[in-house]
């Protein structure tokens, strides 16, 4: 069911998800095409808010920090998998795979070098209050409108 808390989680962490993909682009070779990358990644951090940030609004404040930073995490990972994903896909298009087992562990091996980029002070300052923020937001908007 459609919930204030809902949209609002999902809107701030899409916000949240949208500025850190921004700050993530310069940190990728010269030159290369990133199309609807932010966009897309909005739109994987709204479902996952309104999932899951939304879902455990109005349990109490610890409750929603909780809830914004497991959100965050979660789309982190869902977002590393499915650019893997999408990339062993077109290369796997041109044949640079020799078995399926070599493009499966190039999905992970992807994720942790994209992964590990994330670890910079600026994103995961991004990332980390905007989870809280997120959780936060939720909890009040779910307090104020019920």
């Amino acid at each position: 069911m459609p919930t204030a808390a809902k949209l609002m989680s999902a809107i701030a962490l899409a916000l949240v998800a949208f500025v850190a993909s921004e700050q993530f682009k310069p940190l990728m070779p010269e030159g290369t095409d990133f199309g609807y990358f932010s966009f897309f990644n909005a739109g994987i951090a709204a479902i996952i808010g309104w999932k899951l940030i939304g879902a455990k609004a109005g349990r109490g404040v610890l409750s929603g920090i909780n809830g914004g930073l497991t959100g965050m995490i979660a789309m982190v990972l869902v977002v590393l998998f499915v650019h893997a994903f999408w990339i062993m896909f077109e290369n796997s298009r041109s044949l640079r795979y020799d078995s399926v087992s070599e493009a499966i562990q190039s999905i992970f091996s992807m994720m942790t070098e994209n992964g590990l980029l994330l670890l910079r002070p600026n994103i995961l300052m991004t990332l980390l209050g905007g989870a809280v923020f997120s959780g936060l937001l939720a909890e009040a908007t779910s307090r104020r409108w019920r």
